[in-house]
């Protein structure tokens, strides 16, 4: 599955924490990613990860062109709601995305651990016969 990971700049510390948690069902997956969240996430877990743009200088639209296409399967965004971003719109775009899509996505831990338990357990591979009737 392709997992994109997202965390505005008060939450990186705890995406990259869920990350090292999550490891071994992260290993078994293609993960993407934004700019400095990716590379934290990459030196942290010595995973691979493909990285875009920083969030606000279009990373997060190149993750939004993926979905559109059908070819992203699962959307982590660790959002700070308490703090005004520059780049709202776009963020409120990806979310629309997801929806519009059917991806599934989690915009916090608690939300994410569900998710991830559920690739863990296969609850996700709907997805790969999606992909597959393209």
């Amino acid at each position: 599955m392709k997992i994109a990971l997202i965390a505005h700049d008060k939450k990186k510390t705890d995406l990259v924490q869920f990350v090292l948690a999550y490891k071994p069902i992260f290993e078994d997956h293609e993960l993407f990613a934004t700019g400095t969240t990716g590379l934290r996430v990459q030196e942290a877990s010595g995973l691979n990860v493909h990285r875009f743009q920083s969030g606000p200088l279009g990373g997060d639209q190149e993750i939004g062109a993926l979905i559109a296409k059908n070819d992203m399967d699962l959307v982590i965004f660790f959002r700070d709601p308490l703090t005004a971003q520059p780049h709202e719109p776009d963020i409120t775009a990806l979310i629309r995305l997801c929806d519009v899509y059917s991806i599934p996505l989690a915009t916090n831990m608690g939300t994410a651990e569900i998710l991830v338990r559920g690739l863990e357990r296969g609850d996700l591979h709907w997805r790969e016969v999606i992909e597959n009737e393209e």
